[in-house]
């Protein structure tokens, strides 16, 4: 299973978690203010793209269906440790594959949260009790209840090249969905087929005038355009010296704000992970528990540089 092994054009780099290749003191990043814990719901998907970080697919079970009861007990720790978290977001895999989804978002919703799940909108979440489950919430919990539609590009030809023939037309089928029963949603596209910006951003609103989706092409937190996560370019380690030399702060990074629980198969209890993009890499494995899960993390893999430090992303809101 995928790691956190750098490639060739790294060698060398990001071994130690207290020092770059050069010598310097690596960065870390304290949880200064926890805002999402991220579940993740289980890597099955019901397709498989051809570059999911995660290696979702009908067939990965890396990591295993998490239960409502392990959310909730997480939900417990979350009140008992104080965190000040605004949301709780799930993602997979398909969360829609997972049986349990509509009771784990109701769990954190009825906690007071704010909800947002990551689906493709195909099959899994149109299957009856899915629908059912997703009117309840909706009706209940309205505006804190979001579902973030993967729509890797606005045209069906470039989403169907990344996953699979008649993707598109099963997601816009789920899309129009939940628009008509009003649930809320925003877009996760991906900058894989060197568009600019702003080329991107315009072909989105096209698309969502064209469907009356009510999301905002041009805001960063409603359509979030994702860069390629290639672990084998090459990146800068990332010292102490360069917050002030990038003018950045570590806050912004998403392991200050955020943590995400996950199940390995065959393992008897859920373990927290520092970062949504890094499930499989054993150093950013804190603990069993959120109380483990406070310490500082090392910036000691290339996505922290490309990704979240050079490149700004979140995978929040």
């Amino acid at each position: 299973m995928k790691d956190s092994v750098t490639g060739p054009a790294n060698q060398g780099k990001f071994q130690d978690p207290a020092r770059t290749a050069k010598g310097d003191v690596r960065a870390s990043v304290a949880l200064s203010h926890p805002e999402t814990l991220w579940f993740n719901t289980g890597t099955l998907c019901n397709i498989e793209c051809r570059n999911c970080y995660i290696l979702s697919s009908p067939s990965n079970d890396a990591l295993v269906y998490i239960s409502e009861s392990e959310v909730r007990d997480y939900l417990g720790q979350v009140r008992a440790r104080g965190w000040p978290l605004r949301e709780i977001a799930f993602t997979g895999g398909e969360p829609f594959m997972n049986p349990e989804m509509i009771g784990m978002a109701r769990a954190a919703l009825e906690a007071g949260f704010e909800v947002l799940i990551l689906t493709n909108a195909m099959r899994p979440m149109m299957r009856k009790t899915m629908r059912a489950g997703l009117l309840d919430l909706g009706k209940t919990w309205g505006e804190k209840l979001t579902l973030r539609i993967s729509v890797d590009h606005w045209s069906e030809a470039l989403h169907d090249e990344e996953r699979g023939a008649g993707a598109f037309a099963k997601t816009l089928e789920g899309m129009c969905w939940l628009r008509d029963n009003g649930i809320r949603m925003t877009v996760a596209g991906r900058t894989v087929w060197g568009e600019s910006e702003a080329q991107s951003r315009a072909g989105y609103a096209a698309f969502y005038a064209e469907h009356g989706f009510e999301i905002d092409a041009y805001d960063p937190g409603a359509t979030v355009l994702f860069p390629e996560m290639d672990e084998g370019a090459e990146v800068p380690e990332i010292t102490t010296a360069c917050w002030d030399i990038l003018d950045k702060r570590p806050e912004d990074t998403m392991c200050a704000s955020s943590r995400m629980v996950v199940k390995r198969r065959g393992a008897a209890r859920p373990a927290v992970v520092a970062c949504t993009l890094l499930p499989y890499a054993p150093e950013f494995e804190l603990g069993e528990t959120l109380a483990e899960a406070e310490r500082d993390v090392a910036l000691n893999h290339p996505h922290c540089a490309k990704f979240c430090v050079l490149g700004g992303a979140s995978c929040s809101r």
